[in-house]
């Protein structure tokens, strides 16, 4: 299912709410006058819907956004983590894969001023090790000093590997739920 996000229109869609520094402060204000979200306790997953309505996601990718994304919440929970959430917070280590890229996200939008994203969507390759899991990969950019709040956070969202009649059968549900409207 991952296939259908690793698109360079959902791609550009996406990153147009976090980069540059500007979008991602009207971001930021958008999320805090909405009601449908805590910006201070948010996870990964809960934002995107708000900042771009599902139905202007291409290719109908808004339609399997939730299915999708409990299925990378799951797997990225039962993942242990060691690595700290930044450099400047190094003391901060969050349990699981899920809990680093939660604690990442919140870091981003609740600083002041807001740290930018921009977000990756890959595929596994069939022969990748653990190419049947989610994986993430967050590299903080460190633009005042490696010390320092983080400048930029490159957030990678590797999505399990499908063969490709399994990335036909995701859009065949796309266009039949589209057929059926």
């Amino acid at each position: 299912m991952g296939g259908i996000y690793d698109d360079q229109n959902y791609k550009n869609l996406m990153n147009a709410n976090y980069y540059p520094l500007e979008n991602m402060k009207k971001s930021v204000a958008r999320l805090k006058a909405s009601k449908q979200i805590d910006i201070e306790t948010m996870e990964y997953g809960q934002y995107q819907p708000i900042l771009s309505p599902l139905d202007t996601w291409p290719n109908g990718s808004g339609k399997v956004w939730f299915r999708a994304l409990g299925h990378a919440r799951l797997q990225l929970t039962a993942q242990p983590n060691t690595t700290p959430l930044s450099n400047d917070e190094r003391v901060v280590v969050p349990p699981t894969k899920c809990a680093l890229l939660d604690a990442s996200i919140r870091k981003c939008f609740n600083s002041e001023p807001p740290i930018p994203m921009k977000a990756d969507i890959r595929q596994h390759q069939q022969n990748d090790v653990n190419s049947d899991q989610h994986e993430i990969r967050l590299v903080w950019e460190y633009g005042n000093g490696e010390d320092q709040a983080p400048t930029l956070l490159n957030l990678t969202m590797v999505c399990p590997y499908a063969t490709k009649s399994r990335k036909a059968e995701t859009s065949a549900e796309v266009r039949q739920e589209h057929s059926a409207k």
